[in-house]
């Protein structure tokens, strides 16, 4: 046999012995292929939230209270009271920051108002009956001491349940919220059918109902506008009333009631947060408020905010409510830090860092 000869048989031998080794790895038992079965799909074992759930609840003298109660039924408890023309479910508007609220241990609670969402029409009802409404709803998810968030158009109504409960409120705040002391607004000289006519479109439409400026920073919130003309629709068409302005116009002339409640007796911590460019609620009014509390509020106004001052600043608020109200969130670097007062103050007079979190530097 020639070398060339030697050469093929020498191939041959060695390509069949690398057939079988790779056979042998390759091919089972049965004579088929084995491979590792692909990794198994995960699928959580629990649901994710939706936003909060609106429950009922009987009251003493027989109607039905709405209300929602969102968060660890262990944590520190809250009760969030919404501006003017929304629901018990007007809290999920917040959930941009859910997390932070989650890690803080707040239980939020939201109580519905007159003839908003779930809740029938009663123009017999006023501010005092809501406090009422209100603390019979803490009792029956036990809930006594509470803090207390009120936004824009809830101000009136938190004020009246502190002059009533002052000893179950822990902590008070106060977001661009409309007072019951002062002047009275410009619209209270109105008939009820002309301020009908005011608000009928408005509230008809929930993008105008919820319309911010071009350049508020809410528009940097994902699904934000969205969730709030769900929260529109929800507050004026839940039970078929079909935008009916009737609650509207209720509520807004309770708004020009004077004098307000006396809260002599309020013996708890009060915070109040202002947008220095807000027309609606404007800055004045954190002096109106200062005038008729009885003790020393601590004040946070933000020169980037107008009336979405609640929303902007949302973070520092939920800080606040779970007691540390010593400390400032910034955005420092690319992280978001909570800091002593004083130090987060001096980092930001530096150009160091910005005032609340880095989701808002990170559009």
């Amino acid at each position: 046999m020639s070398s060339n000869g030697h050469a093929r048989t020498a191939a041959v031998a060695i390509g069949a012995a690398t057939c079988t080794i790779l056979g042998a790895l390759l091919v089972g038992g049965s004579g088929e292929v084995s491979a590792s079965p692909p990794a198994e799909p995960k699928v959580q074992d629990e649901f994710d939230s939706l936003g909060p759930e609106v429950r009922a609840a009987k009251l003493s003298d027989g109607r039905t209270a709405h209300y929602s109660d969102t968060g660890n039924k262990d944590g520190r408890p809250v009760l969030f009271i919404g501006g003017t023309g929304t629901s018990a479910r007007a809290s999920h508007m917040t959930d941009f920051f859910r997390t932070t609220r989650q890690d803080l241990g707040l239980r939020l609670i939201s109580v519905e108002r007159n003839g908003f969402g779930d809740t029938e029409y009663d123009k017999g009802l006023g501010k005092a009956d809501f406090a009422k409404d209100a603390l019979e709803v803490l009792d029956k998810v036990g809930v006594d001491e509470v803090s207390v968030i009120a936004i824009s158009g809830g101000g009136p109504y938190a004020a009246e349940l502190a002059a009533r409960a002052p000893g179950r409120i822990a902590q008070l705040h106060l977001a661009a919220a409309l007072p019951p002391f002062g002047a009275r607004p410009a619209y209270c000289g109105l008939s009820d059918d002309a301020l009908a006519a005011a608000v009928k479109e408005q509230i008809k439409d929930p993008r105008k109902w919820w319309a911010f400026p071009d350049d508020s920073p809410v528009k940097s919130i994902p699904g934000f506008a969205d969730t709030a003309y769900e929260e529109g629709a929800r507050t004026y068409n839940q039970r078929g009333q079909q935008a009916d302005p009737a609650p509207q116009v209720h509520e807004q002339k309770l708004y020009c009631e004077r004098p307000g409640p006396d809260l002599s007796k309020l013996d708890a911590p009060v915070f109040l947060y202002g947008g220095k460019k807000d027309t609606t609620v404007p800055p004045s009014t954190l002096k109106t408020w200062q005038e008729a509390l009885p003790g020393e509020a601590k004040v946070r106004t933000y020169a980037d905010s107008g009336h979405d001052v609640q929303y902007r600043h949302w973070d520092q608020i939920l800080v606040d409510l779970a007691g540390h109200g010593d400390r400032t969130v910034v955005c420092k670097g690319d992280r978001t830090r909570v800091l002593a007062a004083r130090e987060a103050d001096r980092f930001v007079a530096k150009g160091k860092a910005t005032l609340g979190s880095c989701a808002w530097v990170k559009k």
